[in-house]
C-alpha cells in the first residue's frame, strides 16, 4: 500500500488540488447538553474550517455555503411519518441523546437540512469539476427510509444520490463507509438502487447487512491491521462514476463510542490511500462520527490530505478556539470595548460634581456596551439566539468578592439571567492575574432529567459554552496586561472541563488530578462527579476528598516551582466504591500525601 500513498503525494506536489469545502457556522448543533451527554464536540466543523483557513490549506475561494435541502428531496428517501416526527422535540431528543427541553426544533432542523444541502451541493460540484469536495457535516449513515438512528435524523448520502438520479445521473455510485459503525440505515435506503456499491470497515458487528461489502475488525485494531483491511477493500471496490467517502473520526483509539484503535497518523494514511485510489473520480468526503476531543483533527487531516497530500501533523498545542478568539480579539480596538484612558471634559465635570457619574467600568476598562459588542463579535450571541434567547443586556456591579458581570437575555417574554461572573485582579505567586471567583452559565429554558442530570453546584442546566467562556477570559487577561487566569474549581466536573487549558498550580496536586482523570476513564462525567462529591473515592485505598486548589492558565511561563507531576500521577491510584460501601461522607479536605520516596 505504501506505493499508493507515495503516488498520491507525488501528484499533490506537482499540482495543488482545488478542493471545495462546504461549511456554515450553523453546522454547530444548538444543543447545549450534547457535549456532556454524548461526548460530541459540537464545534468540530468550526474548528476544521478555522484551521483550514489559518493554515492556508484551503483558500477563502475554496469555501462554499450550503443551502437547506428541500423536503421534496428528503421525501425521495424518507417516508412522511419520519419527516413529520422530526418536527417534535421528543424525536430529535431521542436521536441526539439529549432532553426534549434542550431541543430548539427549528434551529436543529436548520443544521440538519444545511448539512444535507451541503452533501448534495458537493456532489453536484464534484461531478462538474471532478475535484474532491469536502462537506464538514454529514455522513448520517444510520438513518433509514422510515427510521432515524444515532445522531442521524435523515440520510444525507441517500438523499443526495436520489436527487441526482432524479436530475438524470445514471452513473455507478460507490459509498466507502469508514466510520467505526456499520452503515445499517444506508444499506436500507439504497436497497433499491441497482447501480450502487457499499463497502464498509467497522469495529462493531451488528449482523449481516444486505449487499454490503462489510469488514468487521476485532476491537482495538490499530493502524497496521486497519490499513491492511482497507487495502483489500479498495482492491474489491468497482471503479465508480461518483464516490462518497465517510471518513469517520470515531476510529481513533479512545473514542467514546468507537471500538477501534487508530492513531491520528493512521487516519491520515487512511485518507491518503483512499484519495489515491479515487484519483480522477468525482468524490464527496464526509466526517460521519467522532466522539473524542481529537475528532476535529481527523477531519482537518482529511482536508489536508485532499488539498495537498499532506501527512504533516497538526501541532499538538494548537487550540482552534483559542486561536480563533485571538484573531477576533486583535480586531477589537480599545474604543470598541471600554475607556480609552485619556482625560476628557466629561471626566473633569464628573470630578467636580457638575454632572452625574457615568456607568461603572469593569476592571477599570470595559463598558457594558463594550462587553456586549465583544460577545457579539466572538459569536456568543449567535449561539444563544439559536437556543432561544434574544435582546441581550450586560450589567456590572460589585459583590463581596470582586466585580460582578451579569448577562441577561429574553425568552418567552421574560428577561432571565444567563451568565454571572465575579472576578478581580489579584496577585498569585507574585504575578498579577485575572482571578475568577464565580462563573455560572445558565440555560433556564432547559430542564434536568435522566438524559441531562443535575451536576453538583448546578441550579439550572448549562449553556454548553464553557470553553468559549474560558477563551474569552484568556483574551480579557491579554487585554488587561495580566499574566494569566486563575480559579478554584469546587467540583471535579469543573476542573475536568478546564483541564485542556488550565492546570493546578501545585504540581503534586496536578499529578493527583491527572491520575484521577486516568482512573475514572470510562465512567460518565456525572457518575465521576457524584463519586467525588459523595466521598466514594479511594486513593491508594484511603478515603479521598476533593481538593479545591487553584488552577491557572498562564499567558507566560508558569511562575510555579517545578514539581513531580509525573511521579505523583504514577504514585497514586483511585478506585470508586458503591454508595452502600462508602464510609461516612468525607467533609474535610484530605491531608496532603507524603512525599514520594
Amino acid at each position: 500500500m505504501q506505493p499508493r500513498a507515495l503516488l498520491y503525494r507525488l501528484r499533490s506536489w506537482l499540482h495543488r488540488r482545488d478542493v471545495s469545502v462546504w461549511y456554515d457556522a450553523r453546522y454547530r448543533l444548538p444543543l447545549s447538553g450534547i457535549e456532556v451527554s454524548a461526548g460530541m464536540e459540537p464545534r468540530r466543523a468550526d474548528h476544521v474550517a478555522w484551521w483550514l483557513r489559518e493554515s492556508s490549506a484551503v483558500p477563502e475561494s475554496g469555501f462554499r455555503a450550503p443551502r437547506r435541502i428541500s423536503y421534496e428531496d428528503l421525501a425521495r428517501v424518507h417516508d412522511a411519518d419520519l419527516l413529520e416526527s422530526l418536527g417534535r422535540p421528543e424525536t430529535l431528543a431521542h436521536v441526539f441523546a439529549v432532553d426534549p427541553s434542550d431541543v430548539p426544533v427549528d434551529e436543529v432542523m436548520t443544521t440538519i437540512r444545511l448539512a444535507c444541502g451541503g452533501t448534495l451541493g458537493a456532489a453536484r460540484e464534484t461531478l462538474r469539476t471532478r475535484a474532491p469536495a469536502l462537506n464538514l457535516l454529514g455522513g448520517f449513515h444510520h438513518a433509514g427510509p422510515s427510521s432515524a438512528g444515532g445522531f442521524c435524523p435523515v440520510n444525507d448520502v441517500a438523499v443526495a444520490i436520489a436527487a441526482l438520479r432524479a436530475e438524470g445521473f445514471q452513473g455507478h455510485v460507490a459509498v466507502l463507509d469508514l466510520d467505526a459503525h456499520p452503515p445499517d440505515g444506508l444499506a436500507l435506503a439504497l436497497a433499491n438502487d441497482p447501480r450502487r456499491w457499499i463497502g464498509s470497515i467497522s469495529g462493531s458487528d451488528w449482523g449481516p447487512l444486505p449487499e454490503v461489502d462489510e469488514t468487521v475488525l476485532p476491537e482495538g485494531t490499530g493502524d497496521d491491521g486497519y490499513l491492511d483491511a482497507l487495502g483489500a477493500l479498495l482492491a474489491r471496490m468497482p471503479r465508480p462514476q461518483l464516490a462518497f467517502v465517510l471518513a469517520g473520526g470515531d476510529v481513533l483509539a479512545g473514542d467514546r463510542m468507537g471500538r477501534l484503535g487508530l492513531s491520528l497518523r493512521g487516519t491520515r494514511e487512511r485518507d491518503l490511500l483512499v484519495a489515491a485510489e479515487l484519483e480522477g473520480v468525482p468524490a464527496v468526503w464526509l466526517p460521519a462520527g467522532g466522539y473524542s476531543r481529537h475528532a476535529w483533527r481527523v477531519l482537518a487531516g482529511t482536508g489536508m490530505a485532499l488539498t495537498a497530500g499532506s501527512d504533516e501533523p497538526i501541532p499538538e498545542d494548537y487550540d482552534p478556539l483559542s486561536a480563533r478568539f485571538a484573531v477576533v480579539s486583535r480586531a477589537l480596538s480599545p474604543v470598541d470595548l471600554g475607556d480609552t484612558g485619556e482625560l476628557t471634559a466629561e471626566d473633569l465635570e464628573e470630578a467636580l460634581g457638575i454632572r452625574p457619574q457615568r456607568q461603572r467600568l469593569l476592571l477599570g476598562f470595559y463598558t457594558a456596551s463594550g462587553m456586549e459588542h465583544a460577545l457579539y463579535r466572538f459569536g456568543i450571541f449567535e449561539q444563544l439566539e439559536r437556543i432561544g434567547y434574544r435582546n441581550f443586556r450586560a450589567a456590572f456591579d460589585s459583590s463581596g468578592m470582586g466585580e460582578r458581570v451579569r448577562l441577561y437575555g429574553e425568552a418567552d417574554g421574560e428577561e432571565v439571567l444567563l451568565v454571572e461572573l465575579i472576578l478581580e485582579k489579584r496577585r498569585v505567586l507574585g504575578v498579577e492575574v485575572l482571578y475568577v471567583h464565580w462563573l455560572s452559565l445558565r440555560n433556564p429554558r432547559a430542564q434536568f432529567s435522566e438524559r441531562r442530570p443535575r451536576l453538583p453546584g448546578q441550579e439550572v442546566p448549562g449553556l454548553g459554552l464553557a470553553r468559549e467562556a474560558g477563551s474569552m477570559l484568556a483574551r480579557m487577561a491579554v487585554r488587561l496586561g495580566v499574566g494569566g487566569v486563575v480559579f478554584r474549581p469546587s467540583h471535579y466536573h469543573t476542573a475536568y472541563a478546564a483541564r485542556h487549558e488550565f492546570a493546578f498550580i501545585d504540581p503534586e496536586r496536578q499529578g493527583r488530578f491527572e491520575a484521577l482523570v486516568r482512573d475514572l476513564k470510562g465512567t460518565s462525567l456525572r457518575e465521576a462527579t457524584l463519586a467525588v462529591s459523595e466521598g466514594r473515592l479511594r486513593m491508594n485505598g484511603a478515603p479521598y476528598a476533593w481538593e479545591a486548589d487553584e488552577m491557572a492558565y498562564w499567558l507566560r511561563e508558569s511562575p510555579s516551582e517545578p514539581g513531580e507531576v509525573e511521579r505523583e500521577r504514577e504514585r497514586v491510584h483511585f478506585t470508586v466504591v458503591p454508595p452502600a460501601e462508602a464510609d461516612a461522607a468525607v467533609t474535610t479536605r484530605a491531608a496532603p500525601p507524603p512525599a514520594a520516596p
